[in-house]
């Protein structure tokens, strides 16, 4: 890195005297001020959604208000003719999804899942830093409740925080027993890391890829459970009753090009979240698939959306070199002991703050040309990742995270001997769907799990709550489902077709079409065939179901 001599020289220069000396101390007030001032999602573009039940309450990045406003991908005149029968339909193969198949099975009903990728492609497999669980001697639930309420700005809805709080020891024990393997000391006790915002360590990881562990237990159960997995099958609009109640969905399936109309007594959407809409022109960390599918497609059914302006840039992307642009450095590598410096050398935050005012300090620094420059103009500043080594040993930083090395070794970069520049990255939505304490939303035959609901996070999500929450919510929405199971219903298109009529009343309407599915840049287009009857249809998910599954390169996803 030629062109960084000067602030890299800079920052070793600075390197002994910032190994003994303490972190910037930022205040609240200061904290609050930073926010404001620099944070995407108090200075970035928003309006208000014009139709459907957020309308005229409380403002939306521009890109997510344009969705929910849009027209459905589904061809007007289509009507449903019921292709598929099930008990349960789950949308969405990430840890969510699969986490709820495996809590209904046993129940004696017969459950879909359908993802528009495979099972397993999603944002739990880019989950790097681990998992909260309150197994501390001295933690507590009560504790990792505080901490994250705080951390939420007090913006968390505490019913869903409490339940997210008071699970976390049964969630890793059911996760044990599936087989995932997290890393332990000697003593075959979990080793326990700190967290930005976490009072004591309460973080369980497996080195720096926690996610695609969890996510290979949770892909090989359901493969091996009753479960009937749609693959390549994109949800495109939920069916309802006519009267209120949603009693299916119609699919896409994106390898015949048929549409696959679905009746089901119950749907529990877990679609994740919505980072590769890349608001504000931000990189981001999220996998393909992630453009606010579920959001849309719950809110034309008249469910509320909660926090719905609130998203998580996560202070340390990738912003060199670019072929990495917006992939994640996961914060454990901070709390182990790298510091965030600017292009003088100077700390200038606590590396372990809340990852929105950590965020907001790095932008700052970059606005006011405290930044490193890179030759695909991009800025950052540094992650001083060398320092790993230097406090706790030769090989330590390789041992506890061989992921980093495995990304950057065909770049030449050695994380052990040369600092990462990074700059904030879109990583997660913290606002979503509206669900109480059992995944329902407002709408009846409805369930959410996962990252596609708002309010358990507040306004601001802590390390290693996201996967927590997946496990505990996709379990919990599963085992209301087999409490509360409607009777099944006919399916309709009319919720839809009123959502049309409020549709032609915007002015300046737009071509628009929602869900997205995957991002604009990717080429990727829905094409419907001609040709979508009921038998077509049936025999393309028959060849689906019985396709070969083949996992997903953690390092490509």
């Amino acid at each position: 890195m030629d062109w960084a001599n000067d602030s890299l020289n800079k920052l070793e220069a600075t390197r002994e005297g910032r190994l003994s000396s303490n972190p910037p101390d930022i205040g609240e007030d200061e904290a609050q001020k930073l926010l404001y001032q620099y944070h995407p999602d108090y200075i970035g573009r928003q309006r208000n959604v014009r139709l459907g039940p957020n309308a005229g309450n409380g403002k939306v990045p521009y890109e997510l208000a344009d969705l929910l406003e849009s027209d459905s991908q589904l061809p007007v005149g289509f009507e449903p003719s019921v292709n598929i029968e099930t008990d349960v339909l789950i949308l969405g193969g990430g840890g969510a999804g699969a986490s709820a198949a495996l809590a209904l099975e046993g129940a004696g009903l017969k459950v879909h899942l359908a993802t528009k990728l495979r099972l397993g492609d999603s944002n739990t497999v880019m989950a790097e830093g681990g998992i909260q669980a309150s197994l501390g001697i001295n933690d507590s639930s009560r504790r990792h409740f505080s901490d994250a309420y705080v951390g939420g700005h007090g913006d968390n809805d505490p019913d869903l925080l409490r339940v997210l709080c008071e699970n976390s020891e049964t969630t890793i024990r059911w996760l044990g027993q599936l087989g995932c393997i997290l890393d332990s000391n000697e003593d075959g006790t979990f080793q326990l890391r700190p967290g930005g915002g976490t009072s004591l360590p309460r973080v369980l990881a497996c080195k720096d890829y926690t996610g695609l562990e969890i996510m290979r237990v949770l892909k090989d159960a359901v493969l091996l459970s009753s479960t009937q997995t749609l693959q390549n099958h994109a949800a495109i609009e939920l069916l309802d009753d006519g009267d209120g109640q949603v009693t299916g969905a119609v699919l896409w399936n994106r390898d015949s090009g048929d549409l696959v109309s679905v009746s089901a007594r119950a749907i529990i959407i877990a679609t994740g979240g919505s980072g590769q809409l890349r608001f504000q022109d931000f990189p981001t960390s999220n996998h393909i698939g992630a453009v606010g599918d579920g959001l849309v497609l719950a809110y034309r059914q008249g469910c509320k959306l909660v926090n719905s302006d609130s998203y998580q840039y996560h202070p340390s992307g990738t912003t060199y070199p670019e072929a990495l642009a917006g992939q994640l450095i996961t914060e454990s590598i901070r709390s182990i002991g790298a510091q965030v410096v600017n292009a003088e050398g100077r700390r200038f935050v606590h590396e372990m703050t809340f990852r929105d005012v950590l965020a907001a300090a790095i932008i700052r620094e970059v606005s006011e040309k405290r930044g490193v420059q890179t030759p695909t103009h991009r800025a950052g500043v540094w992650l001083d990742t060398p320092l790993v080594d230097l406090q706790n040993g030769e090989g330590f930083l390789k041992q506890k995270f061989p992921g980093i090395f495995h990304r950057f070794k065909r770049y030449k970069i050695d994380p052990a001997k040369q600092p990462i520049l990074i700059y904030p990255t879109l990583h997660y939505q913290n606002g979503g769907i509206k669900i109480d304490r059992d995944g329902r939303t407002d709408v009846k035959g409805l369930w959410a799990a996962g990252e596609v609901t708002g309010g358990i996070h507040g306004t601001n999500r802590l390390m290693g709550n996201s996967l927590l929450d997946i496990t505990v919510f996709g379990r919990r929405a599963a085992m209301s489902v087999q409490e509360n199971l409607p009777q099944r219903r006919p399916v309709t298109l009319t919720q839809l077709k009123k959502f049309r009529e409020c549709f032609k009343m915007i002015s300046g309407k737009q071509s628009l079409l929602s869900p997205q599915l995957f991002p604009v840049a990717s080429g990727i287009k829905i094409e419907f065939t001609k040709n979508n009857s009921a038998e077509h249809a049936s025999q393309a998910f028959e060849a689906t179901s019985q396709s070969k599954f083949e996992p997903p390169d953690p390092f490509t996803t």
